[in-house]
């Protein structure tokens, strides 16, 4: 009875957040290394389905780091970097295309449908809802966002479906480009006027300390992030993750999180509960 008697306290707890995203648009970045454990993912894809079915609009926005590298190395493709960025040519380009809008893609529909709910894969190429252009010669076919056009999006959530979206663009020349799933997820949800973005990662969040993970700083104003940038707190690949939260909150998102794909239902958790988790990137006045 003790048992069941919690499980309905924590339900109760959750009414009110429950409430408040009812019908209300959510964006979740996932990929990276958060996409490593068959467990934790499928911890993910069900608390994607969850707050689906609780009334929440959920649209999932996905990299695939690991699997294009596990691809390339098969296909004896070196893989370079600059700044972060896969210098992406032509042959490797394709490898990415065939792996984020097939592989990649098609699992997590999969896994969403297993699980008894409606998702649609689709990449920026359709519909041309991620317009880009080349962000560098030097990188090949490493994109640039230009715009976004949200249309059908806001068709298939509204006809009921999860969209699963690889970061993948085009522009109108029908030249294709890798594009960075963070900026994706973060330009797709300003355009969607999404209530919440969350980044699934591999990292706490943002730590005052890098060696102490009980240093997490749970909220950042959009207004302090260039004097912890300037402080090296945000550091490394931290900065562009936090600069994507913040061009996000400045186009009209509420508020941005950080979490740790690592702890399992971390996005129920931060949705749904008072403790939260994770570094929150809100606009100046924000009240929680």
């Amino acid at each position: 009875m003790s048992s069941a008697i919690e499980k309905a306290t924590i339900l109760s707890q959750a009414l009110p957040y429950i409430q408040k995203y009812d019908h209300k648009i959510v964006v979740i970045k996932y990929g990276g290394n958060a996409m490593e454990n068959e467990q934790l993912k499928q911890n993910v894809m069900q608390d994607v389905v969850l707050l689906t079915q609780v009334g929440v609009k959920l649209v999932l926005v996905h990299g695939g780091g690991p699997d294009i590298n596990a691809t390339l190395k098969q296909m004896h493709i070196e893989s370079h970097f600059v700044n972060g960025l896969r210098v992406t040519d032509p042959e490797t380009m394709n490898v990415v295309q065939m792996v984020l809008a097939g592989k990649t893609n098609k699992n997590l529909v999969n896994m969403i449908s297993m699980l008894h709910a409606k998702a649609v894969g689709i990449t920026g190429m359709d519909g041309h809802i991620i317009k880009a252009s080349q962000k560098d010669p030097a990188l090949g076919c490493v994109g640039q966002i230009d715009e976004i056009d949200p249309e059908l999006i806001f068709k298939l959530i509204d006809d009921g479906y999860i969209p699963v979206i690889a970061s993948v663009g085009c522009d109108a020349h029908g030249n294709v480009y890798n594009v960075n799933a963070d900026m994706a997820a973060s330009a797709i949800a300003g355009a969607l006027g999404a209530e919440n973005m969350i980044f699934v990662s591999n990292v706490p969040g943002v730590l005052k300390d890098q060696n102490d993970p009980h240093s997490l700083i749970r909220k950042i104003p959009v207004q302090e992030i260039d004097a912890l940038e300037e402080a090296g707190i945000i550091s490394g690949g931290m900065i562009p993750k936090v600069n994507c939260c913040a061009d996000c909150v400045r186009q009209g998102v509420k508020k941005t999180v950080i979490i740790d794909g690592r702890v399992p239902h971390a996005c129920l958790i931060e949705m749904l509960s008072d403790e939260g988790i994770g570094t929150m990137i809100v606009g100046e006045g924000y009240e929680l």
